[in-house]
């Protein structure tokens, strides 16, 4: 695989990972239960956590989103 569908595979896998990862978040995923659950620290890092789930969900197949997105770049890159 040429250096440039490498590229536009990883980016297009970073931003399914990504849109996951706001999913997540909108879905109340990792958000305290109760004022005993981490405090503050427990909101800073669950971003950490969204983000990991969210690239083991892609690289597990997840939406399917990125080769659509990844098909998307290889088609205006060759101007079709």
């Amino acid at each position: 695989m040429p250096l440039q569908e490498a590229r536009a595979r990883a980016a297009a896998v970073a931003l399914e990972a990504s849109f996951l990862s706001e999913m997540l978040k909108s879905a109340g995923f990792g958000s305290q239960v109760n004022s005993f659950s981490g405090g503050a620290g427990e909101d800073h890092f669950a971003s950490f956590h969204r983000d990991a789930i969210a690239r083991r969900m892609v690289a597990a197949g997840g939406l399917g989103m990125a080769e659509q997105f990844f098909k998307s770049m290889m088609e205006a890159k060759d101007g079709t």
